[in-house]
């Protein structure tokens, strides 16, 4: 009788992230790499492009696309925010369905239903924040999307307590086939580190600000370079916004608002990057931004083909 161990082949994928906005799909992205890539915030549309992370064991490595929350745009940024999130459903090999278990099924949820109706991708339905409801809550949630679409599995989870996201990473690596390490071991996001640096500059102003500001801004980093000691990252960086009265609001009285952005965003990316990190803040105005390609397209937003 041979007893050696029969090496486990190694499984790999990708897998879209979809759901309305603010249900926790940044959340659950963070939780399943073990550090923060997405940006989260409880405000709607916080995440703006395709945030690529990749969760990587032993036995293989899931690839996951954190895409824009899908909702009815108002803008050309709007318009780009869902044709990313609505792309992506056919270039992977497993969908995330996310719902909040706290809020009723609504039009938006329906909407996403009927575009998944129109792919062959498996979906897996995700029900969320299952820490904030009662345990005997969740079957009626379960039958009631049940009757919608024949979804491949229900797993329900709490992303931000990790409750039962050991079951959902099991049953997505059960999905996925034999296939290659398409990143490193130890590489977590695809993007560069400007991107990220950026990402983190914006969550702090919509942690601190409200209304029709997080919205209106892009944050751009200029330049990042490390000083002749080698110990410490020099970060410069611009956020824009649409108009001169916001640009008030961001910097505040005394300029304490863009000093708060300033200290938080420089402890995050400090943890982060692990390095020393001296940031600079400007505040720039470019009056209707959402609404023009070329400055959608300047700030790293593109028109899907």
């Amino acid at each position: 009788m041979d007893n050696r161990k029969t090496k486990q082949s190694f499984k790999s994928g990708f897998v879209t992230i979809v759901g309305r906005p603010n249900v926790g799909k940044s959340t659950l992205i963070n939780h399943m790499v073990g550090q923060k890539i997405a940006i989260m915030s409880n405000k709607p549309q916080t995440t703006r492009n395709k945030i690529t992370a990749v969760h990587t064991t032993e036995n293989g490595q899931i690839v996951f696309i954190d895409t824009p929350g899908i909702h009815k745009p108002k803008s050309k940024l709007g318009d780009y925010m869902v044709s990313v999130a609505e792309n992506t459903l056919n270039e992977v090999d497993l969908v995330l369905f996310v719902v909040d278990a706290t809020e009723k099924r609504g039009a938006g949820d329906e909407y996403i239903i009927e575009r998944l109706k129109q792919v062959k991708t498996p979906v897996f339905l995700v029900i969320n924040k299952i820490d904030k409801v009662h345990p005997e809550a969740l079957l009626p949630i379960i039958d009631d999307y049940r009757q919608l679409y024949d979804f491949k599995q229900i797993i329900p989870i709490s992303a931000l307590e990790g409750n039962n996201t050991g079951s959902l990473s099991e049953a997505i690596f059960g999905e996925m086939e034999e296939g290659p390490m398409y990143y490193p071991a130890d590489q977590v996001t695809d993007h560069p580190e400007r991107f990220v640096v950026a990402e983190l500059i914006r969550e702090k102003v919509l942690h601190l600000t409200r209304e029709e500001v997080p919205h209106s801004i892009a944050v751009v980093v200029e330049e990042m370079k490390r000083g002749d000691n080698g110990k410490t990252l020099y970060i410069y960086a611009a956020i824009y916004v649409e108009r001169d009265s916001q640009k008030g609001i961001l910097i505040g009285e005394k300029g304490q608002m863009l000093k708060e952005i300033g200290r938080r965003a420089r402890q995050d990316i400090e943890r982060l990057l692990g390095d020393k990190v001296f940031l600079e803040i400007w505040i720039k105005v470019k009056k209707d931004w959402r609404n023009q390609e070329r400055m959608l397209r300047n700030f790293g937003f593109y028109d899907e083909e």
